[in-house]
């Protein structure tokens, strides 16, 4: 580790290939906690390369336990959290929508690090156990049409760092990779990255793949479509820039979507947007990003149709029944 450290002290940079192996001696704790907290904090302060990028995911992917759902086609909207704004789940309320109106969705997600509440805070909270037996998730997208993937219980290298980020308290490397390294591998993705320069990486390295995706970030730091501003989109129709009026809105104000700042608070906004008692906000901004997971299965659907699509999932408690289905389980 000694001669890793004193590589990025010189300000080098690693070859996809390094990266990936750096990454599984991680993993396979082949360093103390130490120099692994030295790592994370120095790519703290540089940015990181696409060639690195695509060796951690390499390596994440790699080491990961497996799980086969190839007779579902999967959506997953799955943000790099990060972005320090303190919001509710919004990406997985969303979820909850697509799977209400009929899509098959395999999320993935983690306890929150820099944030008060991550996806696992707040679907532990609400009595969700954690699961990574295959036949138990294929029998929740069978009957609740979604499976929650909790990272640490499919990436070895995510349980390995999981203390340390914690200790740390400040997003690092790896919200930069959770979104890339669902075990379940959908062919449809949204996801929602905190920098303009991370959804260009994104952008890179998604365009090499199969996959259905569209990369989103709102140009006041948000990983997601916040309503609070104009925000980027990364697909393979290309680079847009989309305002919300173009959506058919009007912009809100940032304190109209907080509440992530603690699990309780967070648990509560997600069951009076399940149950259609949230503000017009907190639902508005939950169905778009919903819409948005629509549109990148549906190509060349509108986002209006998609929008009404998520709507209907919600205001006819689809999205409800889903979720309650899901916790039995």
């Amino acid at each position: 580790m000694k001669k890793i450290l004193n590589h990025l002290f010189e300000n080098k940079t690693f070859s996809s290939l390094e990266a990936q192996k750096i990454l599984t001696s991680i993993a396979l704790g082949e360093f103390n906690t130490s120099q692994i907290a030295a790592f994370i904090t120095a790519y703290g302060m540089r940015n990181i390369t696409v060639e690195e990028l695509q060796g951690f995911r390499d390596a994440m992917l790699d080491l990961c336990l497996p799980v086969d759902f190839s007779e579902f086609e999967l959506v997953d909207l799955c943000g790099t959290g990060g972005d320090g704004k303190d919001t509710f789940n919004i990406s997985t309320l969303a979820s909850f929508v697509v799977a209400g109106a009929g899509h098959k969705v395999a999320k993935h997600g983690n306890y929150g690090v820099s944030s008060g509440c991550g996806s696992s805070n707040v679907m532990e909270y609400l009595g969700y156990s954690f699961t990574n037996d295959e036949s138990k998730l294929k029998r929740s997208l069978d009957e609740a049409g979604i499976c929650f993937l909790h990272a640490p219980l499919f990436n070895p290298a995510m349980k390995t760092v999981a203390p340390i980020r914690k200790e740390l308290g400040v997003k690092t490397f790896f919200n930069m990779l959770g979104p890339m390294v669902n075990p379940a591998q959908p062919k449809n993705q949204i996801v929602g990255v905190f920098s303009l320069e991370l959804a260009r990486l994104y952008a890179y390295l998604y365009q090499k793949t199969d996959k259905n995706y569209t990369i989103i970030h709102a140009v006041d730091g948000f990983d997601e479509v916040s309503m609070t501003c104009d925000f980027k989109t990364f697909s393979k129709k290309g680079e847009s820039l989309l305002k919300i009026s173009d959506l058919g809105f009007e912009e809100i104000k940032e304190t109209e979507i907080q509440g992530g700042d603690t699990v309780e608070s967070s648990a509560k906004i997600f069951s009076t947007v399940l149950n259609g008692e949230a503000t017009d906000a907190q639902t508005n901004v939950v169905l778009c990003n919903a819409a948005l997971a629509i549109q990148t299965i549906k190509q060349n659907a509108t986002f209006a149709d998609c929008y009404y699509e998520a709507e209907e999932s919600l205001q006819c408690k689809k999205a409800l029944a889903s979720f309650r289905k899901l916790i039995t389980i």
